[in-house]
């Protein structure tokens, strides 16, 4: 198979890292606008699998002449080229997957070509990042096993090693999608009801290994296409785990307006965006660089099973790889879409349309290939009382 990788990002190029290892993969083609970052990656990998190609993805002409050489595109693009790359592919009749993006209706967008790419005979899976992404095949594949399914807490994290005050926190993705996150409501199901809260609430602890006692609290874009795939649960929510006191001060620049994408101030005469001088004075001190991170998960889905209450829980700790300098937000996300485009490639995913990950990533396989990138998915069964029908 050839594969096409559309930004050559951190997680486009650890995607590359390890589609290059595949027997089953011919060639990797890694398209950037920054082409000398891409080559001097290449060089490093030691490999004749791999070739760096110029691409402007705002060119619609050059984006087609890029994505036409893959039997399968991962766009590893910033999220609000998700529909864009989505429809190219559909037109073109290629298999496509993105890292994600449910923030200002990306994932809705691009679910909606479900019937032009069945048409086409392709498959096309958004949101395979973490959260969304690996928590959506864990749910996906607890709530399976179950003949009902009752409930749904997700718990995720990108944190570092070794926290540094003010906000113990380094960014992993974009501090502009972080903003994202911790200021659009968050999508919950309470009490069987769709329902929407403020991202940053509800503050609770929650416990992992060498870790000890953390916080999570709800942000936006978490439960993704979950709330469709299973609307008939009672509970369903998503949560982003922190060092204690994150949320709290994070919730003050949100109540100061810092971090509202519309608010400007004039200073000098010049009209700046409150937001944007956020980012640029935040970035470098919050910039990972050399440091460690980690990722925690954790994924509990609950229901009944042969007439008992069972919960499966679904826990991840993993941490930067050293010997390679790949972060534990890469191993987590660049080693998932990179297995979910071989499942495409290789034939063990032939559904066609546009589907969630939790409807179309077999939940075991996926684990069992993760494990052998050292991406270790612990799975435990609580099984309850009997419900005596």
């Amino acid at each position: 198979m050839r594969v096409v990788i559309l930004g050559a990002g951190l997680m486009g190029k650890e995607a590359a890292r390890d589609l290059v290892k595949s027997d089953d993969v011919e060639k990797v083609y890694l398209a950037d606008l920054n082409v000398g970052q891409a080559e001097v990656f290449a060089k490093s990998l030691q490999t004749d699998k791999l070739d760096i190609l110029l691409l402007d993805a705002g060119n619609d002409e050059q984006l087609r002449e890029v994505m036409a050489l893959g039997d399968v595109v991962i766009n590893a693009l910033f999220y609000t080229f998700n529909e864009k790359v989505a429809r190219t592919a559909v037109d073109m009749g290629v298999h496509s997957i993105d890292l994600g993006g449910h923030i200002g209706g990306a994932t809705d967008a691009v679910l909606s070509l479900a019937e032009k790419a069945e048409a086409k005979g392709v498959s096309v899976i958004p949101d395979l990042g973490v959260a969304p992404g690996m928590i959506n095949i864990l749910a996906g594949y607890g709530a399976g096993k179950l003949d009902k399914v009752d409930s749904i807490k997700l718990y995720v994290g990108g944190i570092p090693v070794k926290p540094e005050p003010p906000l113990n926190y380094n960014v992993v993705f974009s501090l502009e999608g972080v903003f994202d996150h911790y200021t659009d409501t968050s999508h919950v199901i309470r009490n069987g009801k769709l329902m929407e809260v403020p991202s940053l609430s509800e503050i609770e602890m929650i416990y992992f290994d060498k870790y000890g006692e953390l916080e999570a609290f709800h942000t936006s874009g978490g439960t993704s296409t979950l709330t469709k795939s299973f609307p008939e649960v009672n509970t369903l929510e998503y949560k982003t785990i922190r060092y204690k006191g994150h949320a709290e001060k994070f919730q003050l620049l949100v109540d100061l307006g810092l971090l509202s994408r519309d608010n400007e101030v004039t200073v000098g005469g010049q009209t700046v965006k409150v937001r944007d001088v956020m980012r640029e004075q935040l970035s470098p001190q919050l910039r990972l660089g050399e440091k460690s991170d980690a990722v925690l998960l954790r994924v509990i889905v609950s229901g009944e099973k042969d007439g008992m209450l069972v919960t499966y829980n679904y826990d991840l700790i993993t941490e930067k790889d050293t010997a390679v300098n790949e972060t534990a937000m890469a191993r987590a996300t660049a080693n998932t879409i990179s297995i979910v485009a071989q499942m495409i490639g290789n034939g063990t995913i032939t559904k066609r349309g546009v589907h969630p990950p939790e409807k179309i990533v077999p939940g075991e396989l996926y684990i069992e290939e993760m494990k052998k990138r050292g991406v270790v998915i612990v799975e435990t069964v609580e099984n309850g009382v009997s419900l005596g029908r």
